[in-house]
């Protein structure tokens, strides 16, 4: 492997390409970052559950859609889901992924937790 000098792992270097050097050795690159979208508290979600087996050969799935909100803040939202209910899942595309049947149990905890929830 090459060596990359002082660049910094996963680092977008290729936005930078209008600055080639700099003998500033405290200089750093600024690079635009995206503004994800912010999340909106629970009151104000609106969260549709429903059971899934398409394309996961038979296996069932609850899914839970219409989270607005960042990546981070879903993937923790999933993460609370997982460890309460003891099973696996993911948490990507805005969309909750949750390994079997928990749809009235999810639905139970979303509302306590202050979502709007609507099973279908």
């Amino acid at each position: 492997m090459k060596n990359q000098g002082n660049r910094e792992p996963g680092s977008a270097w290729k936005s930078r390409l209008g600055v080639v050097y700099s003998t500033n050795p405290d200089y750093q690159y600024d690079t635009p970052g995206e503004a994800g979208p912010e999340t909106l508290p629970p009151q104000q979600q609106r969260l549709v559950i429903s059971l899934d087996r398409k394309q996961r050969k038979g296996k069932e799935v609850t899914l839970i859609r219409g989270f607005v909100g960042s990546e981070d803040d879903l993937k923790e939202l999933a993460k609370e889901l997982k460890t309460r209910f003891g099973v696996g899942g993911a948490a990507k595309d805005g969309e909750i992924i949750i390994q079997g049947d928990f749809r009235e149990k999810a639905c139970f905890f979303l509302k306590n937790t202050g979502y709007k929830v609507k099973e279908s």
